[in-house]
């Protein structure tokens, strides 16, 4: 009588059940085989060039390059269609969906408790969710305060414009950091705030930036895109957020804080290759001590002796010695 395997024989058998144990899941609680590449998934509201999710799309694609994952990406979802986008992306198997929730908290929240096996990593004012829906957020308020050091004793003024998107504990952070950091150096220096309430508008940033030169500034807060070129055209300076934009004005950026999302893009990636992706708050990992922040400075552009100051205080920072107030609640304007 032939046994259960049916006729195979044991060299046979041997090979079907190491197929069968090659195949793993990378669901939640699975743990992948590291030479398998997992498949991510993004959903931008915005383009891939806007400075926020250029950092994520940058980081996404250098673990892709170093063949870990296979990634794809949706750009400019209208948040009425976001729901659809990231339920094609669960249903086509993605094994981490990476993104923004900004004003589709509830939506994609949902989602994401319809699909337990999934794991979502996704920019979040609020608390992660379930055991699947961890958050995200850009803590560079370290190197803001750090670029608002130099800001504070470049200005000739003691005027200092800045324009941001939205109002959001995002923005708002990274503002009051860069208004403490030029007071803590300059206590004569005021400020102007605007938000355009658009995440992506060059144009009317830019004549945002344009009504406070009229009014004196002579160095610019540049949260949005837009703003850069007013300066440049008005033959001021500006500050850079997120990315470092000095080649394209070059003799305009004094500084900027930068965003660096490998730390935390990394963190998930191995977290789910590992089966121990759980819901929680990667925010951490923007801080400078991880490596996701940090500030690069034009010294040609600066007072003497800036340079030295800011580095003193940036060892401060990273050596646990000064900590930089998070403030989430909107700026005002000073003058």
């Amino acid at each position: 009588m032939k046994s259960a395997t049916f006729g195979l024989s044991r060299r046979a058998l041997l090979s079907v059940m190491a197929a069968a144990a090659a195949v793993v899941s990378f669901g939640l609680g699975t743990p992948a085989q590291a030479a398998d590449p997992l498949k991510v998934s993004a959903i931008y509201t915005v383009p891939v060039e806007q400075q926020w999710v250029s950092r994520i799309h940058k980081a996404l694609n250098a673990a892709k390059d170093r063949g870990e994952i296979s990634y794809e990406f949706s750009e400019n979802v209208a948040n009425t269609d976001y729901e659809r986008v990231m339920r094609e992306y669960a249903e086509n198997g993605s094994n981490l969906i990476v993104g923004e929730v900004f004003g589709v908290e509830r939506a994609a929240r949902k989602v994401a408790a319809q699909y337990p096996e999934t794991a979502f990593l996704m920019g979040s004012s609020f608390a992660p969710e379930a055991d699947n829906f961890s958050v995200f957020d850009n803590f560079i308020h370290e190197p803001s305060y750090l670029v608002g050091m130099a800001a504070g004793a470049a200005t000739k003024s003691n005027k200092i414009g800045m324009v941001g998107g939205f109002a959001i504990p995002e923005v708002n952070r990274l503002m009051h950091a860069f208004m403490e950091g030029a007071k803590s150096v300059n206590p004569d220096v005021e400020f102007m705030v605007t938000f355009i309430n658009s995440w992506y508008d060059p144009p009317k940033a830019k004549e945002a930036a344009f009504a406070m030169i009229d009014k004196g500034a002579d160095i610019m807060y540049a949260e949005r895109f837009g703003v850069s070129d007013a300066a440049k055209e008005r033959g001021i300076l500006a500050v850079g957020n997120v990315i470092d934009t000095a080649a394209d004005y070059p003799g305009t950026i004094l500084g900027s804080a930068l965003w660096h999302m490998e730390a935390t893009i990394d963190h998930a990636i191995a977290a789910v290759k590992a089966g121990e992706f759980k819901a929680e708050d990667y925010g951490k990992f923007s801080y400078m001590e991880h490596g996701g922040g940090s500030v690069v400075l034009d010294a040609a552009l600066l007072p003497e002796g800036t340079v030295a100051d800011v580095e003193a205080k940036e060892a401060e920072i990273l050596g646990g010695t000064f900590s930089v107030t998070v403030n989430d609640e909107e700026p005002k304007s000073s003058m």
